[in-house]
């Protein structure tokens, strides 16, 4: 058991231990996964929070595996390991979820400055060696997203940095709220900060050093001091499977404001100016299926509320560029669909859709199209 920043004693599995010298004498610390809550909270803790009655040695895994698979076919075990993927984490099989978990397991960064705000991370991400041992803490750019090891630096850096908003085209400006488009193939260096920073905060995401394949669309807020990166989400130029969005983002300062599903919303109306249907790589975050369950619930409501049920699967495609398999898994979660006579039948009683409507919480920030100046990619000659 250990204390946690409730103050209660919550149960731990012990991870990796350190040395660390202090003056009196070199004490460890122990990185430790509360198995209650998600990974994001692993942390480094001292040996006082750690509660030594209630040790419970694990035996040493690969000694019990190789037990159990001696009584086991190896159909049972794989079934088991299938068993035990994460959710969130279903199209990695077994063997690269723990070789994912292997590699991850201990966070690096512990803490990054970015603009006004000093954020704790949530997990593993592969920066450079040399910024992975004894840095506690990273400091960004907030507007060219280059990362330094010390606090001068950034500050030397701030004074020839002469960016104020993403380096790319602003196409969205409503109010206070502006969104960047930038093509990682032009700016390279600020694609890679950017997913080096995004994985910071999301887990199972291939970090792509490959940005030149992608456009990334920059959520900002705007002052008179610049337009402070918000969220972001970035969107292949070419998807074989009509992918509109390969990896979404709200910074935590910024989480709980509706920016996430401003975030996912944009990404349809731009599916819309494309005249494509759209739908999110796989696989989603545990956050991010949430929103995405959210918005494709408010929508597709909205929409049945006025035409009751007299609309098709594919009318709905039509009308909000959302993927029809993503419209029949939503229905389908809420119930609103029978099979009848060899085909789907939307069912909308109003009362029973606005019971959904309002566990379904309020909307995000809407986006205002009139406000969107944007021509889909093309590659130029």
């Amino acid at each position: 058991m250990c204390r946690w920043r409730d103050q209660k004693l919550h149960p731990v599995k012990v991870i990796e231990r350190r040395k660390v010298q202090s003056s009196t004498s070199s004490d460890y610390e122990y990185y430790v996964h509360y198995t209650e809550f998600n990974r994001r909270l692993d942390e480094w803790v001292k040996l006082e929070q750690l509660d030594l009655d209630s040790v419970e040695t694990d035996i040493d895994e690969k000694v019990e595996d190789k037990a159990t698979s001696l009584k086991m076919t190896r159909h049972q075990k794989r079934k088991i390991d299938e068993t035990h993927v994460e959710a969130g984490h279903e199209e990695l099989d077994a063997a690269s979820l723990r070789e994912h978990e292997e590699f991850t397991k201990v966070k690096n960064i512990a803490k990054i400055e970015l603009g006004r705000y000093e954020i704790d991370t949530w997990y593993f991400s592969p920066f450079p060696p040399e910024y992975n041992d004894s840095v506690k803490q990273l400091y960004f750019c907030e507007f060219c997203l280059n990362f330094m090891k010390r606090k001068e630096q950034l500050q030397r850096h701030m004074r020839k940095c002469d960016l104020k908003h993403p380096p790319g085209d602003e196409i969205y400006r409503n109010g206070t709220l502006s969104m960047f488009e930038v093509d990682g193939k032009k700016n390279k260096v600020y694609g890679q900060n950017l997913c080096y920073l995004a994985k910071l905060f999301l887990d199972h995401k291939t970090l792509y050093y490959d940005v030149d394949l992608f456009l990334f669309y920059i959520l900002c807020e705007c002052d008179d001091r610049g337009c402070h990166m918000v969220g972001y989400f970035s969107k292949e130029k070419h998807s074989e499977e009509s992918y509109n969005l390969a990896c979404i983002l709200t910074l935590p300062p910024y989480q709980r404001k509706g920016y996430g599903k401003f975030l996912i919303a944009f990404s349809y109306e731009l599916s819309k100016k494309e005249g494509k249907v759209g739908t999110p790589e796989r696989p989603l975050s545990d956050l991010g299926l949430l929103s995405y369950r959210g918005y494709w619930t408010r929508v597709l409501l909205e929409i049945l509320k006025k035409h009751k049920s007299n609309i098709s699967i594919k009318e709905l495609s039509d009308m909000t560029a959302i993927k029809a398999d993503d419209i029949l898994s939503t229905l389908q979660s809420l119930d609103l669909i029978q099979y009848r006579k060899g085909q789907h039948a939307i069912c909308a009683d109003p009362k029973v859709l606005d019971r959904h409507l309002k566990a379904a919480g309020r909307g995000g920030l809407e986006v205002d199209v009139s406000k969107l100046i944007w021509t889909p990619y093309k590659e130029q000659g």
